[in-house]
């Protein structure tokens, strides 16, 4: 019996190492699959985009072109071997797919795409009860409310605690 649960928890630990490793595997890609990073995903106009890419090697340098961005380049990061590149997206540009193309010499070529989003709103939003210029009233009556509420359990609370000390 104790043999049984012995084989059954190592039977659990290496199947769970043989379900994760090829999504381990997956994720880095297969060898010789160069991909680059582009951040954020979903990025809005007027926003700086970076790409980053260990692709090119050794290499210090390289050029990268963005449709909505145009052309940046990209340098030596903060870690060996990764390129770093920065753009701006142009304010006004309409929502949708852009696609970034990285090349590093000799010849190598990567391309991968990003989401350009609507910019979020900013501010209170309108709710239909006109705008909030008489927010000290609103404040007030929404205190009376939450203390007649409180008082009103207490009082039935006490009430309870009352009828149970006669039963």
């Amino acid at each position: 019996m104790r043999n049984t649960r012995i084989v059954a928890g190592i039977c659990l630990a290496v199947g769970s190492l043989a379900l994760v490793a090829p999504a381990a595997g997956a994720a880095a890609g297969p060898s010789g699959e160069q991909t680059i990073r582009i951040t954020p995903a979903a990025a809005t106009p007027g926003s700086q985009v970076t790409v980053t890419t260990g692709a090119c090697g050794k290499e210090a340098y390289g050029k990268g072109t963005s449709q909505a961005g145009g052309a940046f380049h990209l340098f030596a990061g903060d870690r060996a071997g990764v390129l770093l590149g920065v753009f701006d997206i142009p304010p006004g540009t309409r929502p949708g797919t852009d696609t970034v193309t990285v090349k590093c010499p000799p010849r190598t070529r990567i391309t991968d795409t990003y989401r350009i989003v609507e910019r979020a709103p900013s501010g209170g939003v309108d709710a239909g009860f006109g705008a909030p210029t008489d927010q000290g009233t609103q404040l007030a009556a929404g205190s009376v409310l939450l203390a007649a509420a409180a008082a009103g359990g207490v009082v039935r609370m006490r009430r309870r605690t009352a009828a149970a000390a006669r039963s």
